[in-house]
């Protein structure tokens, strides 16, 4: 695969969120073998994957604008409220729609 055939929501992702994603695979899938790897508890690692998913989907959306994909990313990572997330992406809308009609 060369460059230009990365995918997306691939190149979203962080240094660490890839390197995770690398355990996993080589360890089969096992939860019970990455947290092992990583010293911390099953459902930890649960969330950590939980999280993984949910910004592969946000990143891997062809419709998803990349500043709602953002957004979205940054409420994934906890980093914003999902609730602060809503307000953003609903007022960016507004702002997308009125643009749009003039």
């Amino acid at each position: 695969m060369d460059a230009k055939e990365v995918p997306n929501w691939l190149l979203a992702l962080e240094k660490e969120d890839v390197e995770f994603i690398k355990n996993f695979v080589v360890n089969s899938g096992s939860l019970k073998e990455i947290s092992k790897i990583y010293d911390v508890s099953y459902p930890t690692v649960r969330i950590k994957l939980n999280r993984l998913i949910e910004k592969i989907k946000a990143n891997d959306a062809e419709e998803t604008e990349e500043f709602i994909s953002f957004i979205k990313t940054l409420s994934i990572d906890d980093r914003i409220s999902l609730e602060d997330a809503r307000l953003i992406i609903d007022k960016y809308k507004k702002i997308e729609k009125s643009e749009n009609n003039e």
